[in-house]
């Protein structure tokens, strides 16, 4: 099985930590998140892993050469401009000639990747979309009126939301709703599809699931990996 890791984005959200290396390579614990993700692809039964790079490229290169230290088959793909976290999939699109997932290169997750690959394979669509539950505090108590007069309080309730997870299965029918050499991004493709009235299935992730996207993900991250990767 093959799997894409984007690894180009710049990490602004995490300066000044990025300035000096890029976002994957951030240490979590004793290993980088990339490497985490690696070997976790790797015991899901991976064994071809591409690292869609763009900021920094050299940096990983040089870090994870051709994979055989983690046993899996590694392959860096350069962008030459921006491409999106959409685009940088057309750059390796000749051998991507089976079903394939995608994931973006800062989410830490104790997913079965394999599970969600077969059930992706199984629905024979596009794209399946990982999904994550998550509950939102509410600071505030909402109040219920009828003209002038309070009829109900509820106090501080939460809020559930099912987010995007940035993580993704595809056929490589996908490659028919994605421009080449063009900055194409997620969002604009699920809603490709949907314009077009394609089915897109979606896959809970009820496993542990965090974006390292900011500072303060970075640091519960830091916290949480002994407890959940150790």
């Amino acid at each position: 099985m093959k799997a894409v890791i984007l690894s180009g984005g710049l990490g602004t959200r995490l300066k000044p930590f990025t300035e000096v290396i890029p976002k994957p390579l951030l240490p979590i614990g004793e290993k980088a998140i990339l490497e985490v993700q690696i070997e976790r692809l790797r015991d899901n039964g991976f064994s071809t892993i591409y690292l869609a790079t763009n900021y920094k490229s050299d940096y990983i290169e040089s870090f994870f050469g051709n994979g055989s230290r983690y046993g899996v088959e590694l392959i860096i793909s350069k962008e030459t401009i921006p491409l999106g976290t959409a685009g940088p999939l057309t750059l390796i699109q000749e051998d991507l000639t089976e079903p394939f997932l995608v994931m973006n290169g800062d989410i830490l997750t104790l997913l079965n990747y394999k599970a969600f690959y077969d059930y992706g394979v199984s629905k024979g669509f596009p794209l399946t979309l990982g999904i994550k539950k998550e509950i939102l505090p509410f600071a505030f108590g909402n109040i219920y009126f009828d003209g002038d007069f309070v009829t109900d309080i509820q106090e501080k309730p939460n809020f559930e939301l099912y987010i995007l997870a940035g993580i993704y299965i595809m056929t490589p029918d996908i490659f028919n709703f994605i421009p080449k050499g063009q900055h194409y991004n997620m969002d604009a493709l699920i809603k490709k599809l949907l314009e077009l009235k394609i089915p897109v299935p979606k896959y809970e992730i009820k496993e542990y699931w965090l974006d390292i996207g900011r500072i303060n993900d970075y640091e519960k991250a830091q916290n949480e990996f002994k407890e959940h990767f150790q």
